[in-house]
């Protein structure tokens, strides 16, 4: 499974996504989505373990 990370103009996370659509439907929300990085294999199966990515956004 594969994970993202968004980040602002400044570096920071504002979300994690389980899906390309999952980041498209929060740009189309207007969040300020500057990058997205796909998680290493090690991050995403640290994600999947404990909770759903989607958790980390509070709009979503």
């Amino acid at each position: 499974m594969t994970f993202y990370s968004c980040f602002d103009g400044q570096g920071n996370v504002i979300a994690r996504c389980q899906t390309y659509q999952e980041v498209e439907a929060l740009r189309k929300l207007g969040r300020p989505i500057n990058e997205v990085k796909e998680l290493k294999r090690e991050e995403a199966v640290v994600c999947s373990l404990t909770r759903s990515p989607s958790e980390f956004d509070e709009e979503f």
